[in-house]
C-alpha cells in the first residue's frame, strides 16, 4: 500500500469532493469528437460513474438531478490526451513516491489522461493500482518493466528478461540501447509467445531494418530512421552518427524517406517521434534562453542546471548549426511521410526528461507535429484516437462518445483551429472526477513553491 505525501493527499482531497460516482453535466459545449475533423456546437455531455452517459442537443439532452454543472458556454470539449513517452520517478531512498505524484499532478492538470511509462519498477505496479482505484490523482498508467539493455547479451539471457517481464505483470518490454542480435532474437521470440509486446529504441547490432521485421509494438525516438537513409559510404569518415543520427543530416538520401515510412506501415510498427527532445537538442537558442522557460518553475535548480549542462554538450557534440537544422528537417520529413503513408503515429515527447516538464511538453510536441505538417486534427489524433486503436481501447477511449472513459478536456479555444489552444484548459476530468481550472492552479503553485530560490 502506497502512502500519499502531504502534497498529494492535499490534491487529492480537494478533488474528491464530489467524485467519479457522482454525476457531472457539461452544457452548452462545443463536441470535438475526434471520430472526425469536426465540432458539434450546443452539446450537453453528462457523465456518471467515470463514463459519458449521455450526449446530446443541449435543448433536448436532460441534466440529472443534482449533477455538478459545468458551464460549457464558447468552451470546446475533448478527449484527454496521451503521453505515449513518459518517465515515471522511482521510489526516492526513504522509499516515498512524493515525485512520482507531483509528476502526474503536472500530466493530469495539461490534459493528460493517459500516460505509458517507459522506464518501469517494481512500485509502478503499485502505482498503477491506487491511479486506477482512485487513492492517487493521476492519469492512467501502461507501464514498461526495467528495460533491458547491454546486459543483453546472449540467447538465455534475452529468454529470461522477456519471462521476469511478463511474470511481473508490467504491460510491455522497454528495450535501450546494448543487446546484441543474439540477446534481442531471443527476447522477441519469448515476448512474441508469451504475448507482451516489446518498444523502445533500435539497439545498434539490431537496426531498423531487422528491427521492422521483428514486431516492435513502438519504435521510439524514430530511433535509427535517420542512420537508416544514409547510403552505404556516404558515412563521413572519423565521424559517428551522434544524437540518433544528429550528424548524418547533410548525407542522408532524402529519396529513401517514403519508402521507408511505407515499410513502417507495412509492418504494422507505430512511431512515437518525440520530437520536442529533438528541438531542444538542434536549436540554435542557448542554454541561458532555454532556461527562461516558464514551466521550468515546476522543476529543481539542480534539475535546470543539469538541462542546460546538457544544452552545452549538444553544441559541442554537433558544432555546426547547418547539420543541425538539417537533421530536424530530415525528422520533419519522416513524421510528414509517415503520416501520409498511413503509418501509426503517436504522441510522446519523453518527459520528464531534459527540456521537457511532464504534461507541458506534450503542448510542444502537438506544435513540433504540425510544424512536421500534419494538421492540427492529426497532431492531436496522435494522441487520442490513434492511442485507443494502440492499445485495443476504441470501444472505451479515443473520442467524446456515449459508453466512453469520461477522461475529457475542456478548453477555452478551439484545438482544430490552433492546436497551441490545448495550453487553455479550464478543467480537466480524469475517470470521471473532475479538476476545474482553480484546482489546477493551485496544485501547480504548490510544486512551484517547492522549488523557489
Amino acid at each position: 500500500m502506497l502512502v500519499l505525501p502531504t502534497f498529494a493527499a492535499a490534491l487529492l482531497a480537494t478533488t474528491l469532493p464530489p467524485g467519479a460516482d457522482s454525476a457531472h453535466a457539461f452544457v452548452n459545449v462545443t463536441v470535438i469528437p475526434m471520430d472526425a475533423d469536426r465540432t458539434v456546437a450546443g452539446q450537453t455531455v453528462v457523465v456518471r460513474d467515470g463514463l459519458i452517459v449521455a450526449l446530446g442537443p443541449t435543448s433536448e439532452t436532460e441534466v440529472p438531478g443534482g449533477a455538478v454543472r459545468i458551464d460549457g458556454s464558447g468552451r470546446y470539449l475533448m478527449p484527454g490526451l496521451a503521453e505515449m513517452h513518459a518517465h515515471i520517478p522511482s521510489p526516492a531512498r526513504d522509499g516515498s513516491l512524493a515525485s512520482a505524484h507531483e509528476v502526474l499532478f503536472l500530466y493530469v492538470a495539461n490534459g493528460v489522461t493517459t500516460i505509458r511509462g517507459m522506464l518501469g519498477h517494481p512500485a509502478h505496479l503499485d502505482l498503477r493500482r491506487e491511479v486506477g482505484r482512485g487513492a492517487v490523482l493521476g492519469p492512467r498508467i501502461w507501464t514498461s518493466g526495467p528495460s533491458v539493455r547491454a546486459n543483453l547479451t546472449t540467447a538465455a539471457a534475452g529468454d529470461s528478461a522477456a519471462l521476469i517481464t511478463w511474470e511481473a505483470g508490467y504491460d510491455f518490454i522497454k528495450i535501450h540501447p546494448g543487446p546484441t542480435r543474439e540477446g534481442f532474437d531471443a527476447l522477441v521470440r519469448t515476448a512474441t509467445r508469451l504475448g507482451i509486446p516489446f518498444s523502445g529504441h533500435v539497439p545498434a547490432d539490431v537496426g531498423l531494418f531487422h528491427a521492422l521485421e521483428s514486431g516492435y509494438a513502438t519504435i521510439d525516438h524514430l530511433d535509427g530512421y535517420v542512420e537508416a537513409l544514409v547510403p552505404a559510404g556516404a558515412r563521413p569518415e572519423g565521424t559517428d552518427g551522434g544524437w540518433f543520427g544528429a550528424n548524418y543530416g547533410r548525407v542522408v538520401d532524402r529519396a529513401r524517406v517514403v519508402d521507408l515510412a511505407r515499410r513502417t506501415r507495412e509492418a504494422g510498427v507505430w512511431v512515437v517521434p518525440t520530437q520536442t527532445l529533438m528541438d531542444s537538442y538542434a536549436t540554435d537558442a542557448t542554454a541561458d534562453e532555454m532556461a527562461q522557460m516558464p514551466e521550468l518553475r515546476y522543476v529543481s535548480s539542480a534539475t535546470r542546471a543539469a538541462w542546460m549542462r546538457w544544452k552545452e554538450q549538444s553544441f559541442a557534440s554537433t558544432p555546426s548549426p547547418d547539420v543541425r537544422r538539417e537533421f530536424l528537417a530530415v525528422r520533419r520529413q519522416l513524421i510528414a511521410a509517415l503520416q501520409d503513408e498511413g503509418a501509426g503515429l503517436l504522441l510522446g515527447s519523453d518527459s520528464p526528461q531534459v527540456w521537457n516538464v511532464p504534461g507541458f511538453s506534450i503542448r510542444r510536441e502537438l506544435e513540433a507535429l504540425v510544424a512536421a505538417g500534419l494538421t492540427p486534427f492529426q497532431a492531436l489524433a496522435t494522441g487520442t484516437r490513434n492511442v485507443a486503436r494502440f492499445l485495443g481501447t476504441e470501444d472505451r477511449a479515443g473520442s467524446v462518445a456515449v459508453g466512453k472513459w469520461a477522461d475529457l478536456l475542456l478548453l477555452e479555444g478551439n484545438p482544430l483551429e490552433r492546436v497551441s489552444h490545448v495550453a487553455r484548459p479550464h478543467g480537466v476530468m480524469v475517470r470521471g472526477r473532475w479538476i476545474d481550472h482553480q484546482t489546477i492552479a493551485q496544485g501547480l503553485a504548490r510544486i512551484a513553491a517547492q522549488y523557489e530560490n
